[in-house]
């Protein structure tokens, strides 16, 4: 079965593809949720576009510390990889546990209830609707990625697309109708304004770009391509999100974004009318299902890079060579995401649940990959290099300081699913206990 698991990869992903996938992970769901959140955390028009920007060039500095990573060390375990050779197998293996039951997983349920939320304003299906929804996603996409990568980028590719005509709407919307704009609202007083809570909602709403990494074992020529993908779909997303929150300003303005609570479609409606604002709707379906798509087809990745560790996940890390994929991971990571769904069902606010569940974590070891890149540059320093973070030590240790600042504000601002999330942390260590058994030497005899 330890065969099986390493059967043959190609590499069927271009730059295109991978550019594709990495924004329709990020661009989905974020961008029309945060802005209005946003607004009420900063003082003025300008603090509002400036933290944009800072979010801008925190994801942008966190791209080229994993351009580095992954065009040396292109794997499909991605970030398992990096910690593995730089911090060791039980680390990584923790990070695996983390992955699939806490980071990816949650990512998957709470994204799947943003597709229940906005197909029960399309169709409303009961008082369960959106859980409901939320768990036939699920089940649909994994069945798609479990039929091949060729099938998921395709249905990539398109909902992309999608999502990206949404967005240009949007910009289109409120630039051409923006002389109706109200006149901007005083500032708010300073012990009102709370920019680290406005940065948090950036920073999610960028939230995803890192997945790219996981496919670097399938694009072709990852050791000169990762780089690329990365720093080309980071530039997309900061152009993005600039462009729609200039957007909204210049039709809502400040106060008009802090008084919305659907940011996207009072802009359609102030602009051209409810029929924009209903098939804006769909459109925001879509891009929830780009998303989750995306975040599916990478998350699964990782099974496969810890079966060649445990042999005792062998089965759940084989990877398929007809559909090139890891069948039995993603049918593992779908079932968890559907529990976590349920979980999420039976509190007030599934989505808010899944992020409070996932975000100590996901900043605890985004944090040790920042520091992965400085230990692999003191342990390997003949290794060739294709891309180079520049201004290094200082940029990774740029990245470490903006992982512990989130990390920090996940465990301030979050409520009990951050315990909860830690707790199953540390059920893993068990995991972490059979990785040392098997690197302990035998005894002498």
């Amino acid at each position: 079965m330890a065969g099986r698991s390493r059967a043959r990869r190609r590499s069927v992903l271009s730059v295109a593809d991978g550019v594709a996938i990495m924004v329709g992970v990020v661009v989905g769901i974020g961008i029309f949720k945060t802005p209005p959140l946003i607004a009420a955390n900063v003082g003025s028009e300008f603090a509002f576009l400036g933290v944009w920007v800072a979010g801008g060039i925190v994801t942008l500095i966190g791209a080229l510390c994993y351009a580095e990573l992954a065009s040396a060390h292109p794997h499909a375990g991605g970030e398992y990889h990096f910690l593995s050779r730089a911090l060791g197998r039980p680390v990584a293996i923790l990070f695996g546990w983390a992955r699939g039951t806490v980071i990816q997983t949650g990512a998957i349920a709470a994204v799947a209830f943003v597709v229940g939320d906005y197909a029960m304003q399309v169709a409303p299906i009961g008082p369960h609707g959106t859980a409901i929804y939320a768990a036939a996603a699920i089940m649909a996409l994994t069945a798609l990625n479990v039929a091949g990568t060729r099938q998921s980028k395709t249905f990539q590719n398109a909902v992309t697309l999608l999502t990206l005509l949404a967005v240009l709407a949007v910009i289109l919307a409120g630039f051409l109708a923006g002389g109706t704009r109200p006149p901007a609202p005083p500032p708010l007083e300073p012990e009102t304004a709370a920019i680290g809570m406005a940065m948090i909602l950036v920073l999610l709403t960028f939230g995803g770009w890192s997945e790219a990494v996981y496919l670097s074992s399938e694009l072709h020529d990852a050791p000169r391509n990762m780089s690329r993908v990365l720093l080309i779909g980071t530039a997309v997303l900061i152009a993005v999100y600039l462009l729609v929150n200039t957007a909204l300003l210049s039709l809502l303005g400040l106060d008009g974004l802090r008084a919305s609570e659907a940011v996207a479609a009072d802009l359609m409606r102030a602009a051209t009318g409810e029929a924009a604002a209903a098939v804006l709707s769909v459109a925001i379906v879509a891009a929830a299902l780009s998303t989750l798509n995306a975040t599916i087809l990478t998350g699964a990745r990782v099974y496969y890079a810890m079966a060649r560790d445990l042999p005792m996940l062998s089965r759940i890390g084989r990877w398929d060579d007809r559909g090139q994929t890891p069948t039995n991971g993603l049918l593992l990571q779908g079932a968890v995401a559907l529990a976590l769904v349920a979980l999420g069902a039976a509190t007030r606010n599934g989505f808010q649940s899944m992020v409070d569940y996932t975000a100590p974590v996901f900043w605890s070891f985004l944090l040790l990959v920042g520091i992965s890149l400085m230990v692999l540059r003191h342990k390997e320093p003949d290794r060739v290099l294709p891309f180079r973070v520049p201004l290094y030590p200082l940029t990774p240790l740029a990245f470490c300081a903006s992982c512990l600042f989130m990390l920090h504000s996940s465990l301030v601002y979050t409520g009990v699913g951050a315990l909860i999330g830690l707790a199953v942390i540390a059920a893993g260590v068990p995991l972490v206990l059979l990785a040392r058994r098997a690197e302990a030497p035998a005894p002498a005899e």
